[in-house]
């Protein structure tokens, strides 16, 4: 149906005639490898391509040419020695056309390394990755389970509730102050972000890049992309204003003030990228480093508790052990409950939230293996191949805390476990989504056991948009 829709909107406002002179051929050029690609599950596609093609293959489903690295060894190996070659984002018609050279994720060049810079600074500041940002995660963890608990054991969907908790934390760094669950505006914001995130992984984004002279003109799914995004950047910008209209640069609340006071000293160096707008941008930025990929693995986290009870039995038994059924969980307690970190870390790994990577760019002429990468030539190490990765993994496709346990049953590090990526472009909220995992979901299975409605059997179904997440689903918390 969209299809016809964007077909028919084609025919509809043009004629399509050959250059004069030029005779119309039915060879395919125009599209790319798109018609290969089942954009439903292009992630496992890309599997297939490397058997046949080779670790290193290239395909054009986005606009321009991009490269593949696939499987452990080789991702790690191009990330690490050529990490300032590929410290660069492409630029791609849908997301320039939304932000541009802005912001934390998209940005490249000299803005990029002062913004992240100083994005990680600020943060570590305000308790990023120390003990210090517990208490905050800790009574978050209690709003979330009071309201879990409200529920009364009845099916509802927890998709929105983990956003709104996960994301209240990254808010207490940002604003320097968290949202009630019961705040529409804020709740609003969160669907719109989730909305828009999926829809940029969809074939209309996909379209859009490659056609952006003529999808710009056109209607379409592509459209309500641009009108979600400009919701977000409204609700952010309202924030950021009431910051400016009553901020102290003696006392900062949070990131969003100390990002004024650096204005106010970099107003002369406007190449780093210190004004209001780019303020909107990077604190959009850090709402989706440090909410959607953390709150989308808890969903999955609580799928495979209700999938697997066997398993969820044996994680409450070690938090029993360790915790007993009142105190709450501390980072401290992380060492004591190898069993416990070892399914979260498996969740992560076959959760796979990145599938694809974000895709970086090469910054000069770059020799990966026997080929010769042109400058400005879009490269990703497809994360997929790595979590997944036969050579690593045990039993790759299997759900397996055993990935993540010696065999005395201490917790052991795994090298391809790279659900952040690595290299210069590393996830910037890696150390925060490894505090919130912990402790969110040592909190939840203190509290509560979860399963699915009667009658109803748990299934591992996904959607692929921007991030890899479960269809929606319910489930029932009960009281422990």
């Amino acid at each position: 149906m969209d299809l016809f829709l964007f077909f028919s909107s084609l025919l509809q406002r043009f004629t399509f005639s050959s250059p004069v002179g030029v005779e119309p051929k039915l060879d395919f050029k125009l599209g790319g490898d798109l018609h290969h690609i089942d954009h439903s599950k292009v992630h496992l596609q890309f599997a297939e391509f490397a058997e046949k093609y080779g670790k290193i293959f290239s395909l054009r489903i986005f606009g321009p040419r991009i490269v593949v690295l696939d499987g452990y060894k080789l991702v790690k190996e191009v990330y690490t020695q050529q990490g300032d070659n590929l410290a660069d984002r492409p630029t791609l018609p849908l997301f320039d056309d939304i932000t541009g050279d802005k912001g934390l994720i998209i940005s490249s060049g000299y803005k990029w390394k002062h913004q992240r810079r100083f994005a990680l600074s600020t943060l570590r500041n305000f308790g990023l990755g120390k003990k210090s940002l517990e208490p905050s995660i800790n009574l978050e963890c209690c709003f979330m389970n009071e309201a879990i608990s409200n529920e009364q054991g009845r099916p509802f969907d927890p998709r929105l509730l983990l956003n709104n908790a996960v994301s209240n934390v990254i808010c207490v760094l940002v604003f320097g102050n968290r949202f009630e669950y019961s705040d529409n505006d804020f709740q609003s914001m969160l669907k719109n972000i989730n909305e828009a995130i999926y829809l940029e992984g969809g074939i209309w984004a996909q379209l859009y890049n490659m056609f952006p002279w003529l999808m710009r003109r056109l209607p379409g799914p592509h459209k309500k992309i641009f009108a979600l995004w400009k919701e977000v950047i409204g609700f952010v910008k309202e924030k950021v204003n009431a910051h400016k209209a009553d901020y102290d640069p003696s006392n900062p609340r949070g990131y969003i003030d100390c990002f004024l006071a650096e204005m106010e000293k970099l107003e002369d160096d406007t190449a780093s990228g210190f004004d209001v707008e780019n303020l909107c941008f990077c604190t959009l930025d850090l709402f989706i480093a440090g909410t959607e990929t953390t709150s989308t693995t808890l969903y999955w986290g609580l799928l495979y508790m209700m999938k697997y009870p066997e398993i969820q039995a044996k994680v409450q038994e070690e938090i029993d052990r360790v915790l007993g059924g009142s105190r709450q969980p501390s980072l401290s307690d992380k060492d004591n409950m190898p069993y416990t970190n070892a399914v979260i870390h498996e969740i992560q790994r076959i959760g796979n939230i990145v599938p694809l990577n974000l895709a970086r760019v090469t910054v000069e002429d770059t020799q990966i293996g026997k080929y010769s990468i042109p400058k400005g030539t879009m490269v990703t190490g497809n994360l997929t191949s790595v979590l997944f990765d036969e050579s690593e993994w045990e039993t790759p496709h299997s759900f397996n805390p055993d990935h993540f346990l010696d065999a005395e049953g201490s917790f052991r590090r795994r090298d391809a476990f790279l659900p952040f990526s690595l290299g210069k472009r590393v996830c910037l909220g890696e150390q925060l989504a490894r505090m919130e995992l912990f402790l969110f979901f040592s909190s939840l299975l203190q509290r509560f056991t979860f399963s699915s409605p009667v009658g109803v059997e748990p299934k591992l179904d996904f959607k692929l948009g921007a991030t890899l997440c479960p269809h929606p689903y319910e489930l029932c918390a009960v009281p422990r």
